[in-house]
């Protein structure tokens, strides 16, 4: 499975639970610790938790392993690590704290309705 397909899975595991303001990055010219980040935004953590649950699962299926994960239940952001994407869900806070789209603007913004 290539790294689009394991981006197209993930944003849309996100989208099924209603993740908000889902951003997909390709950083692939810019780094070599993967070729996209997908960002998106929960409004609880149990939405947080609901998220990436849905994403592993979806991913899992697929056959694609998750290398590492970063957070908890109690987490306002987790990171899940599938080589070439990475996944990062926030709550809104640490979304806007951490900005991840103003560090990686060098990186190329996939538009979302073309993913659908």
């Amino acid at each position: 499975m290539d790294s689009k397909e394991k981006m197209l899975i993930a944003y849309r595991a996100l989208d099924e639970k209603k993740g908000e303001d889902i951003k997909v990055i390709d950083i692939s010219s810019v780094s070599v610790m993967a070729d996209y980040f997908v960002i998106a935004t929960a409004s609880s953590p149990n939405q947080v938790q609901a998220m990436t649950d849905n994403v592993e699962e979806k991913m899992h299926k697929a056959g694609a392993n998750m290398k590492q994960m970063e957070g908890n239940k109690s987490s306002s952001w987790i990171l899940m690590d599938y080589s070439d994407v990475i996944i990062h869900v926030f709550d809104k806070e640490n979304r806007l704290f951490y900005d991840l789209e103003r560090i990686w603007k060098d990186g190329k913004t996939v538009d979302p309705e073309e993913l659908k």
